[in-house]
């Protein structure tokens, strides 16, 4: 009979070594900084970024949204629900291409992101305080993101 029983060694390899792992921990810990920053306005992290996406002097399409945060367009769906709920932003068929959706901030919207940003500020401070050379891991992050996006689209 074959031992099927997988090695211990290599899981410590891997949550030594696995960049996706990393990454996914480094990424749940800033969600929860700032989730617990935007608790008193009732708005997650990920909210808080899609109003921020949406605040441009035209309303993006559904799929320039998603791009630009990178996930797809059920996830952002999903995202845009309770917001719609909360009337931070409606959701209109393009002028010219009736089968776009366009997302735009409400009054309410703008008026949550003037509460907000000062609290993002703080948060943010916060953070850049524990690391030792914040812009060098913006730009390795930017880096690393733009070398798998064309890695993936020369697949």
């Amino acid at each position: 009979m074959t031992d099927t029983t997988f090695s211990p060694k290599h899981t410590l390899e891997v949550a030594g070594s696995c960049l996706c792992l990393h990454a996914q921990r480094a990424a749940r810990a800033l969600a929860r900084h700032f989730d617990d920053a935007f608790r008193p306005l009732e708005l997650t992290n990920g909210q808080f970024s899609l109003l921020m996406s949406l605040n441009r002097p035209e309303p993006p399409t559904v799929r320039e949204t998603a791009s630009f945060l990178a996930m797809d367009r059920t996830t952002l769906t999903a995202l845009l629900k309770p917001l719609e709920r909360r009337e931070l932003v409606i959701v209109t068929p393009d002028e010219k291409d009736r089968r776009k959706r366009r997302l735009r901030l409400t009054p309410a919207g703008h008026a949550l992101l003037h509460e907000a940003y000062p609290i993002w500020q703080r948060a943010h401070a916060e953070l850049e305080t524990l690391i030792s050379d914040a812009e060098a891991l913006r730009i390795g992050l930017k880096a690393l993101v733009a070398h798998i996006d064309e890695a993936v689209s020369a697949w």
